[in-house]
């Protein structure tokens, strides 16, 4: 017995219009090659996927098969959804294993949705009709284990974008191409920044000039802690499993890291995190109320082990740092400390120019303590959001298993969003370590913990910059500032004084002295997105004076040296932003 569920019409959802585009590919694949065997197509953040079995498809096969789409669309073809028997189920995927796994899972009622003479499994909700998929791309094509389990078959995975307009499409793809000139993965490489070696997979190497920028970003952030009063720690790489399982991590994060196992048989993970050990700091001691809070800082490695098919240059890796703080404050303090943090965060990213919002992340199915601690929890972070006057979201189910969490969510140049650093409340982790302070009252208290980091991952957070800027840092971050080039071999003893005046001044200089054309060096500097480029020639040299060139091609002459490195000192101090961002 069939029953046809009835439609309602409504304003087509991003959703809908991505679920029903990884529909069309379906069926414009399985037009092509009519052996393929059908998996899954969910939709995506940032457009949708489908999985295929018994299939050879390379990048070379996407015009075919987009067109193939495009030839469905244009007939106009409405989508149905209808509840069916799971008899009447089997046997319109009879030769489809997946979706004969699928239907098998199933307990409740079998929907299936249709367009054409093409039938999926799917729970529901299409546009009404194939025209209003009004543009469509075809991105990539890889590889994906069935249910991502490396023990089930390689299937071909197919990407696309839908939109309803072409102009959003056009937009799409101008973000995609400056993205991929953007691209950290080449420009960090091409700009002498960090490497990888496959006997390191997802452990970057750090060059001489990235390090400059790591360590800058690291400067600046020790700086602005000290002024808020945080205090700095550094605790062991590797700790025994009896670590995690007070915090609870090893329940919930145990097959995430790296373990050892010693010659005397304990087991040890090597440190994913930094939180258990921030405990074990504030629980070494007798403390007092006063003083709360206690803001202990870090930025030690940490190690997680990621599946090898998620690394993503600097984006996704098993190495990496964080500019980590553990706050220990009491109940009253919890709005006040929050309103601190967020202040610290508005200084760091204005620093940057990039623009940011807040995500909130409730109660998750897997949490550690009681549903009434959490609750009163979620509803002092939200009011402490509503104050705080910057725009959130909330995210259902997104916390950390000991509490809810705000993440800081930052847009680029590109309108991209970025999750970066996080703010976590705890009121579980200080519980299971027995931590206290003696309370005015001289009665032992627990202290509540916020976990927080603005940076996020050092590692992912440098490469959102190199994109963000293009490689072309502002000055105070660029790991050569100024380049001299001599315009021959006479000026070059000059060229060498002049450098090592400005060295001396702190400022980051190397110089050309090739015996290449004038033109080829600054060239070559432009392609280092070198700030400023100065050609020192006889004029330069008889006159004590410097011909100066920006990154964006503005040129000058006859600046004194002085004047010069006062201007870049100045710029360098109060970190202005470059005005040749786009």
């Amino acid at each position: 017995m069939e029953s046809r569920k009835p439609r309602v019409k409504s304003q087509i959802s991003d959703y809908a219009l991505k679920h029903s585009a990884a529909h069309v590919l379906a069926s414009a694949v399985q037009a092509l090659y009519p052996q393929v065997e059908l998996a899954i197509g969910p939709p995506l953040d940032e457009g949708f996927y489908y999985d295929f079995g018994n299939i050879n498809v390379s990048a070379d096969d996407l015009p075919k098969i987009e067109q193939k789409m495009r030839e469905i669309i244009n007939k106009n073809t409405p989508f149905t959804e209808k509840e069916v028997d799971r008899k009447t189920a089997e046997q319109l995927f009879k030769g489809q294993p997946f979706k004969l796994e699928m239907l098998g899972a199933l307990k409740g009622k079998i929907t299936i949705a249709q367009h054409g003479t093409f039938t999926d499994l799917c729970e529901g909700n299409h546009i009404e009709n194939t025209k209003d998929l009004k543009a469509i791309k075809l991105t990539k094509v890889a590889g994906a284990y069935w249910r991502g389990d490396s023990k089930n078959p390689m299937l071909t995975r197919i990407y696309g974008v839908a939109f309803d307009s072409k102009e959003k499409l056009d937009h799409y793809l101008h973000v995609q191409e400056e993205a991929a000139k953007r691209d950290h993965k080449v420009l960090g490489p091409q700009l002498e920044l960090f490497m990888f070696h496959q006997t390191a997979p997802g452990m970057p190497y750090w060059l001489p000039k990235g390090v400059i920028i790591y360590n800058q970003l690291i400067d600046f952030w020790r700086q602005e802690h000290s002024k808020a009063d945080y205090q700095e720690i550094v605790s062991p790489l590797l700790n025994k499993k009896d670590l995690y399982i007070t915090s609870g991590h090893f329940e919930h994060y145990w097959d995430d890291m790296f373990t050892i196992k010693t010659k005397e048989g304990e087991e040890y993970g090597v440190k994913a995190m930094n939180c258990p050990n921030a405990m074990v700091v504030f629980g070494s001691k007798m403390r007092s109320y006063h003083e709360l809070p206690l803001r202990l800082s870090d930025t030690d490695s940490l190690h997680r082990h990621e599946l090898s098919g998620t690394l993503n240059g600097l984006f996704r890796v098993r190495e990496f740092r964080q500019d980590d703080a553990h706050i220990f404050v009491t109940e009253d303090q919890i709005v006040s400390e929050y309103q601190e943090v967020f202040k610290l965060i508005k200084r760091f990213y204005s620093v940057f120019g990039i623009p940011y919002s807040f995500r909130l992340g409730t109660r998750p199915e897997s949490f550690m303590g009681d549903k009434e601690t959490w609750d009163n929890a979620e509803a002092t972070l939200k009011k402490i959001l509503e104050q705080s006057g910057v725009e959130y979201t909330i995210a259902e189910g997104d916390g950390a298993f000991y509490g809810p969490k705000v993440d800081i969510i930052m847009k680029d140049v590109l309108q991209r969003d970025w999750q970066m650093g996080t703010v976590q409340l705890d009121f579980q982790q200080p519980k299971r370590f027995k931590l206290y302070y003696v309370g005015a009252d001289g009665t032992r208290k627990t202290p509540i913990a916020i976990h927080r980091v603005i940076y996020g991952s050092m590692e992912r957070f440098i490469g959102i910059l190199i994109e963000h800027f293009a490689g072309k840092f502002p000055t105070w971050l660029s790991p050569v500032q100024i380049k001299l080039l001599s315009v021959n071999d006479r000026n070059v003893s000059f060229m060498k004084t002049v450098a090592q005046e400005m060295r001396e001044k702190g400022l980051r200089v190397e110089i050309d002295d090739r015996g290449e054309t004038i033109g080829k060096k600054v060239r070559d500097a432009q392609l280092e997105k070198v700030p400023y480029m100065i050609t020192i020639g006889d004029k330069e040299q008889e006159n004590k004076t410097l011909a100066i060139r920006t990154r964006k091609g503005q040129v000058q002459f006859g600046v004194k040296i002085a004047d010069f490195i006062a201007k870049i000192l100045d710029e360098v101090h109060e970190k202005r932003l470059p005005d040749d961002l786009t």
